[in-house]
C-alpha cells in the first residue's frame, strides 16, 4: 500500500533531531550551514519555518496564496529568555509533528497552494517538500557543523518519486536528491545550477478532476495496485495499468515529462477513480502528442470521457510546444470513435496505419 507520508515526515525530523542534539553546546549562530550563506540557527529555524507553513497550507486548504502567518523561535515573550539549540530542536520536533497530523488527517482530495509548477499540492507533495526540507538542510548543517550524515535511502526515494518526477533515479537515491538539488555530483551527469521540485498536475471539468500520476504511484498501478485512488468496482482497466506501465519506463530513462503523463479521472461527487486519461510521451519535434483514454466498465455511458478529453486537448493546445494531437483507435470500436469524434478530433485518412487503426487528428 502507498504511503501518503506521514510516518516519513515523522522518521525525517527525528533523522535531524538526533543528528542535531550532539553539538547543542555549539555556537550554532556563528556556525555557516555548509554552502548556504545562512548560519546553522538560521537554517534551523527555516526548517521549523517550512514544516509549519506545509501544515497550514494542507489544513486550511489554502486557495491562491500561502497562509499569511509566520512563528518565532523565541520564549522571551513567555519569560525564558532567547531560545537555546535545545529549544530549537523542541520546535522542529512540534512542528514536524504537526505536518504529520496534517497529512494523516487530509481526506484523499485535500489541496493547498503552492506555486510550483502547477499552484497547488496535494498531501504527498506536502510531505514530500517538508521531508525535503528537513533532509537537505540537515545536510547544510551537518556540513557546517562537521558532522557525518545519511538519512535513510527510502526517505529520499519519497522525495523523488513524489515531487521530482523529471529526474531521472540512480542506484543511490540521497545521492540522486542531493545531485538534483545542486549540492552533489553525479558521475555521467551535468552539475544543477538551478532546480525547483514539481507537484502533480490537476485539471477540473463539471463532473471529473483529472489527477497527475506521480512515478510512485504509477509504479504500484502498474504492479497491480489502486496507486492511491479509490477505484468502483472492477477499476482500474487494463489501459490504465499499461499507461502506468509507459510512465514508469519513461521515469526509469529519465525522459518523463509529468504533464504529459497519465492522469486518472476522478468523480468530484465521491472521490471515485473511474478511469484513465494522457499522453504517450512528450510532444514531438512537430508539436506532436498521442494520447490515449479507457474507463471502467461501471463508468461508461456516462459522457466522462469526452468531457476529460475536451479539457485535456484544451489545456494542451494552448501550449506552445503543442501543435496537434492524434489517437489510434480499432475500426470497430464504435465507442471509442463517438468520444474522438465529440471532443473535435477527425481522421487523418480513410486507410488505416500499419496496425489496422485509424488515426485521428485534432489541430490548435
Amino acid at each position: 500500500m502507498l504511503s501518503m507520508g506521514g510516518n516519513e515526515v515523522d522518521e525525517a525530523v527525528a533523522s535531524v533531531v538526533a543528528l542535531l542534539r550532539p553539538a547543542v553546546d555549539r555556537d550554532w549562530a556563528e556556525i555557516n550551514a555548509g554552502r548556504l550563506e545562512w548560519s546553522c540557527r538560521r537554517t534551523a529555524e527555516h526548517v521549523a519555518s517550512d514544516l509549519i507553513a506545509y501544515a497550514g497550507q494542507l489544513a486550511g486548504r489554502a486557495k491562491s496564496a500561502y497562509v499569511p502567518f509566520q512563528i518565532t523561535i523565541d520564549g522571551r515573550e513567555n519569560g525564558l529568555g532567547p531560545a537555546d539549540n535545545e529549544g530549537i530542536l523542541d520546535v522542529i520536533t512540534a512542528t514536524g509533528a504537526l505536518l504529520t497530523a496534517a497529512v494523516r488527517t487530509a481526506p484523499r482530495d485535500a489541496r493547498g497552494f503552492h506555486p510550483y509548477p502547477f499552484r497547488s499540492a496535494n498531501r504527498e507533495g506536502f510531505a514530500a517538500m517538508g521531508i525535503a526540507e528537513v533532509l537537505l538542510h540537515a545536510d547544510d548543517m551537518a556540513e557546517g557543523l562537521g558532522l557525518s550524515y545519511e538519512p535513510p535511502a527510502h526517505l529520499a526515494e519519497f522525495v523523488l518519486t513524489r515531487i521530482f518526477p523529471h529526474v531521472q533515479p540512480g542506484p543511490d537515491h540521497w545521492q540522486t536528491l542531493l545531485w538534483a538539488t545542486g549540492r552533489a555530483n553525479l558521475p555521467g551527469r551535468a552539475p544543477i545550477a538551478e532546480w525547483r521540485w514539481s507537484n502533480n498536475h490537476v485539471l477540473d471539468t463539471e463532473r471529473l478532476r483529472l489527477e497527475g500520476v506521480n512515478p510512485a504511484a504509477a509504479a504500484d498501478l502498474s504492479a497491480g495496485g489502486t496507486g492511491g485512488f479509490d477505484w468502483i468496482e472492477g477499476g482500474p482497466f487494463e489501459g490504465t495499468r499499461e499507461a502506468a506501465g509507459l510512465v514508469t519506463k519513461a521515469y526509469e530513462a529519465g525522459v518523463h515529462r509529468p504533464e504529459f503523463g497519465l492522469y486518472v479521472l476522478v468523480r468530484r461527487e465521491d472521490d471515485r477513480a473511474v478511469g484513465g486519461m494522457g499522453f504517450h510521451g512528450a510532444p514531438d519535434e512537430e508539436g506532436k502528442a498521442e494520447v490515449g483514454y479507457d474507463l471502467v466498465e461501471g463508468a461508461r455511458g456516462n459522457g466522462y470521457a469526452t468531457e476529460a478529453l475536451r479539457v485535456l486537448s484544451e489545456w494542451a493546445l494552448v501550449r506552445d510546444d503543442v501543435r496537434s494531437l492524434y489517437a489510434t483507435i480499432e475500426p470497430d470500436n464504435a465507442p471509442s470513435q463517438a468520444v474522438i469524434a465529440r471532443a473535435g478530433f477527425v481522421p487523418v485518412s480513410e486507410e488505416l496505419d500499419d496496425e489496422g487503426l485509424q488515426a485521428y487528428e485534432l489541430r490548435g
